[in-house]
Formats: structure tokens, sequence, C-alpha cells
């Protein structure tokens, strides 16, 4: 019979493309992630890899068992959810994963309320740009964790990842001096400005880079700054115009001119595809969706 975690690492040799990727995103040596391939093509039968130059690649026996492997990982996951919900308490590890603006507003109040309902949860939190997510659940390395998509940067659907919207937020253009008011585009008003812009990589760099394409001209960057607070203060003092979402504003806002933008930035649950309904990610992301409800009831801004 097939072992489905050494199918596991198949798909993952489809998806990341090298051996060595694969090792790096399981935290396997390569020559592990070899031996395991090469037992499971002696269990199959036939030739699931060939040699391609330095590396190797997929045969078409190959490519199709990786392909069905997607359909077998979600069964087994509706099958531990199906187990779980059998128990009469929660416990064990809970690994969750957020991005940094998250942690600091909507997963604290989360982590309280989950704790007092299921003090037998050990809960473990990472914190890493949606970007990191996906390989990170497909690895087993998160069971849950907040992503967010951007008007201009929507999430691409992955058959191995199931997602649950949690909240939109507003995003703000903010700048030294005001915009003009009467502006149809306030991010075409600032084409001429420097621009502070997250770390290339990140979601909240392209989504910067492309609000501003769409307004005709391309940025001119002065700075990279991932950490809001530090953006907002760049900003303050005059070093340039950045756009900024709705959760990585303190209340109140100081020193800077908040422009309300025609755009969008919403997070989203996220966990392997068949996992939504296990007690412990359900009850997570109940936990979130009252967190994320109460924070933005209070912490909206005026601007």
């Amino acid at each position: 019979m097939l072992d489905v975690r050494k199918m596991l690492l198949l798909r993952e040799l489809a998806r990341l493309g090298t051996i060595a990727a694969v090792a790096q995103a399981h935290s396997y040596t390569p020559s592990a992630v070899s031996q395991q391939l090469s037992a499971l093509e002696r269990e199959a039968g036939v030739a699931l890899l060939r040699r391609s130059g330095r590396g190797v690649e997929l045969t078409a026996a190959g490519s199709d068992l990786a392909e069905r492997t997607g359909p077998v990982l979600r069964l087994l996951e509706e099958a531990a959810s199906a187990l779980a919900a059998s128990r009469t308490e929660l416990t064990g590890e809970l690994r969750i994963g957020a991005f940094p603006t998250a942690v600091r507003t909507v997963l604290p109040g989360a982590l309280v309320t989950l704790g007092v309902q299921h003090p037998k949860l050990e809960l473990h939190v990472t914190e890493l740009d949606p970007a990191a997510v996906p390989d990170a659940l497909k690895a087993g390395l998160l069971d849950v964790a907040l992503v967010h998509e951007y008007d201009y940067v929507p999430i691409a659907p992955d058959p191995a990842i199931d997602m649950q919207r949690l909240l939109a937020e507003t995003i703000f253009l903010a700048s030294a001096t005001s915009v003009p008011a009467a502006s149809a585009d306030p991010v075409r008003e600032c084409a001429e400005l420097p621009w502070i812009v997250s770390t290339p990589g990140t979601l909240c760099h392209l989504m910067a880079i492309r609000m501003c394409q769409a307004a005709g001209f391309t940025p001119r960057i002065r700075h990279y700054a991932d950490d809001f607070d530090a953006v907002l203060m760049l900003v303050a003092a005059g070093q340039g115009v950045a756009i900024v979402p709705e959760l990585a504003l303190p209340s109140p806002v100081s020193a800077v001119r908040l422009t309300r933008l025609a755009a969008e930035r919403r997070s989203l649950i996220a966990c392997r595809a068949g996992a939504v309904d296990h007690p412990a990610i359900a009850s997570c992301a109940t936990a979130l969706r009252s967190a994320a409800a109460a924070y933005l009831s209070g912490a909206r801004p005026s601007a």
C-alpha cells in the first residue's frame, strides 16, 4: 500500500520543483527526501521520477500520483476532524500563523477566549507574512493561519487550502500634508512624492506598487519598512507617503494625515483542505471572528 506521507513529498516536489526545496519546506535533508521518494517508487512499482540535468522531474505516472494526492489528503483531514469531534474536550497543539498587524490587534483577544474555553488546548503562534502561509500549512508547520488579500492582489485559488472570510479593512493613504479633498484619485496626487513601502516579496509591497501603477505611475521608493508603526513615523517625519491598512493604525493617529481610499484589505482564515470542521480550528475561527468584531468596533479611524 502507498504511504501517504511519501505521497505528500511527491506532491510537494511537483509544486516546488526541486528536492532541495522540498527538504527545506519540511525541515528534512535532501538525502532523506530522496530516500522517501525512492521508497515510494518501490511501493508503486513504476518509475515516478527521472533525472533531468542536475535535478529530477516527475514522469507521467509521478505527475498523475501527485495530482491524486490532494483529494487523499483532504479525506484524511476530514477523517481526523471527525475523530476529534468525538472527543469530549479539545486537547493537543494548535499552531496558529498570523501577519504582524493581526498579531498586534485581533489575535490576542482570540487567544484569551480559546484559553478560557479550552484550557487543555496548547496554543502556538508564529508571525509570518501571508505569502509564506500556504507552504507552512502544506508542510504541516501550521494548522490554521490568518492571511490577507488586497483589491489589487487577490489570493489565487488553491485546492489544498480552505479559506473563510474574517473581516474587511479600509485602506488609507498616509501623508504628512493633506491631499486635496476634491481629488478623484488621491494616489495619483502623490505621483511626484517619495514613497515608503514594504519589503519586496511581501503582499503589502505588491499592493502599493500595483495601486500606484493603476493610478498611472511607478512609485519612487525612498524607504522600505515592514513595521507599520515605523512607516507612520517616517511619514510623520516627511520622508514620504504610504498606503496603510486600517488594522495598522494606532488610535488616535497623530502628525499624519489619512485619506480614505476606494480599496480594501480582506483578512481570511486559512487551513488545510478538509480541516475546516476540525473542532480546534472551528473554535479558533469563532474566537477570531468575535475578537475581530470587538476590536474594529472600538478602533475605526475617524479620518
